[in-house]
């Protein structure tokens, strides 16, 4: 199968299961000459790993990458950058239910109708923990990225609260990862509560994207929101994508949809503008409910932590767009052309 890989000239592979040695990603047509240390890593990796607050999974995984290649005195070779993530808290035996019986809503059926044969364990390769391989490459993403642009998620709902205010330096200061201190507090106390009742809860999260470079996608297929709907669709627990005005314009009026660029959320025609970027996702609650829960490490809300890796799949796709724009202008611009 194929698709454990994803983008064109920044290609990343990723591989592993939640309870097996390791995980880790191959990253193929990152430029050399960039600065990378295992240390760069770390940040975002922490601010994804398990056993950050009383609302996310007991499991302790320090999350320690090693570079494997593609890196020599400190920066990128132009060859193959290979990452690994040891998996060092692990219960299997706390999945020994899971072995016949399917959580609703969860891949655990579709998994075993399909190869007939598949690792149980938290879920193997459909644990969320797969995601440890995306971050990774997502922070190697933004180093190709031009230094002005940013890539900020935050929470903007949990179950029936919901965000009002936005302070970027909030974000960070909470276990929900909300821009809005006070709805912030109702969003931990609802996760907590119904953590205490082997429940679940999901949300939307926001990502925003400031200093987007212009020109980025294709027509007719390799348009920038089809890319970026693909790379944030593939992320496990994400249910639905929208940028801009998002569905809100089924209810707008041609003059009022066109009489703020904000509806447009910094792309037309697919393709970018060099305005502001503004995308939502939607994120299902946990499958882990009830026995399951009980005797296993659950997340009774996954959203704080699809943060981190919403941003990078947002940074893989920016950069992999931002190196064609690269090849083509230069293409363009070459005398012979």
């Amino acid at each position: 199968m194929a698709s454990n890989s994803f983008g064109d000239l920044f290609r990343i592979t990723t591989f592993g299961e939640s309870h097996g040695p390791a995980l880790g990603v191959v990253i193929d047509g990152c430029p050399s000459g960039i600065s990378l240390s295992e240390d760069d890593l770390l940040p975002d990796l922490r601010r994804r790993r398990p056993g950050q607050s009383a609302m996310a999974s007991a499991r302790k995984e320090e999350d320690k990458p090693i570079i494997l290649s593609g890196v020599f005195e400190g920066k990128t070779t132009g060859m193959p950058i290979t990452v690994i993530v040891e998996n060092k808290d692990q219960r299997p035996q706390d999945y020994d239910l899971l072995r016949k019986a399917f959580r609703p809503g969860h891949a655990d059926a579709t998994y075993a109708a399909k190869y007939e044969h598949r690792d149980h364990r938290g879920g193997g390769r459909s644990s969320g923990r797969e995601t440890v391989a995306r971050v990774i490459a997502g922070t190697i993403a933004r180093k190709i990225l031009p230094i002005d642009t940013k890539v900020i998620g935050h929470t903007i709902k949990i179950g029936p609260h919901e965000a009002k205010t936005f302070n970027l330096e909030s974000i960070e200061q909470n276990p929900v990862r909300c821009a809005d201190p006070s709805a912030a507090k109702q969003m931990e106390e609802y996760v907590l509560e119904l953590k205490e009742k082997f429940n679940s809860t999901g949300g939307l999260i926001e990502v925003r994207v400031t200093g987007t470079p212009p020109n980025l996608g294709d027509p007719v297929f390799g348009k920038l929101k089809a890319r970026l709907a693909d790379a944030l669709m593939s992320i496990g627990a994400v249910t639905g994508f929208s940028y801009g005005s998002g569905f809100d314009v089924a209810a707008m009026k041609g003059v009022d949809y066109i009489s703020d660029r904000k509806h447009f959320g910094g792309i037309l025609g697919g393709i970018s503008t060099g305005e502001d970027m503004v995308l939502h996702i939607s994120v299902k609650p946990p499958s882990s409910l009830g026995e399951v829960a009980k005797r296993g490490r659950h997340d009774s809300c996954i959203v704080p932590r699809v943060i981190p890796v919403a941003e990078a799949m947002v940074a893989i796709v920016l950069a992999d767009c931002y190196l064609l724009q690269r090849t083509y202008a230069n293409f363009t611009n070459h005398p012979s052309s």
